[in-house]
């Protein structure tokens, strides 16, 4: 039996946007210190994303979505990290492989997080709630 939500999809959307905000903070606070730490771009983003998408999953599936409880939570998490690894991972590296030569590394950076918020969403709540629309 699936419970009906109690938050209709703007709520959801904002509760994410603010969770997204807080998220992108942690990435781009943990790649700045990765980063003065001497690592790699591309090994302080996928370091930088982990720790993201950690607290992303805590917060998105405690607060802003309501999850399926027929969904079994290690489904579910790796249904959320595997979508946003192809999603925010694949879209933040590609703009820093390919737009930070042109822009430079922090406009590369913060341009992939703003593409990849988008198209997060519609992932976060497939991978929460089982659901689409």
């Amino acid at each position: 039996m699936t419970v009906e939500p109690t938050r209709n999809t703007w709520q959801k959307a904002i509760r994410f946007g603010l969770v997204g905000l807080l998220n992108t903070l942690i990435d781009v606070a943990t790649f700045a210190l990765l980063i003065a730490l001497s690592f790699p771009a591309l090994a302080a983003n996928v370091s930088a994303w982990l720790v993201a998408i950690s607290a992303s999953y805590v917060m998105n599936s405690r607060w802003s979505f309501e999850r399926d409880q027929q969904l079994r939570e290690g489904w579910s998490i790796l249904r959320f990290v595997g979508l946003g690894a192809l999603v925010s991972l694949g879209i933040s590296s590609g703009a820093i492989l390919a737009l930070a030569p042109v822009i430079g590394l922090w406009p590369a950076k913060i341009l992939g997080v703003a593409v990849a918020a988008v198209l997060n969403f519609i992932a976060a709540r497939w991978s929460i709630e089982n659901r689409l629309r």
